[in-house]
């Protein structure tokens, strides 16, 4: 990921946004008002309104900006090497038997200050 530079939006870019945000907020309250109706359209126009409000928030520079982060950061996931399941299977083995030998640890450790105060107190 090259540089990180500062995205300078418009006044045009806030109205956008505050628009968003009040129609987000004009859904979920749809949402709630029409609590009568099927919950299928309500959940679907719900999702008909966070698409229009993630549409005209990604005309926006920093919706812009945050689209290119995106696309980028999935470039990246691609170049990573994943391990493999026999890697995999072999580490959640690994971690398994390390926590059943810290666990038996801690146990005797606490039976051994358990019976230490025991007998310090009498």
């Amino acid at each position: 990921m090259a540089g990180k530079v500062e995205v300078q939006g418009s006044a045009f870019d806030t109205v956008k946004m505050i628009v968003s945000v009040m129609l987000l907020v004009l859904g979920v309250a749809g949402f709630y008002y029409y609590a009568e109706e099927s919950t299928l359209y309500r959940v679907l126009g719900l999702l008909a309104i966070v698409g229009v409000v993630i549409g005209i928030m990604l005309t926006t520079a920093k919706g812009k900006s945050l689209w290119g982060f995106l696309k980028e950061s999935r470039t990246e996931v691609r170049k990573m090497v994943w391990p493999t399941r026999a890697e995999t299977v072999q580490t959640t083995l690994i971690v398994f038997v390390l926590v059943i030998i810290v666990g038996i640890f801690l146990w005797l450790l606490d039976m051994f200050l358990g019976w230490a105060i025991r007998f310090v107190i009498g």
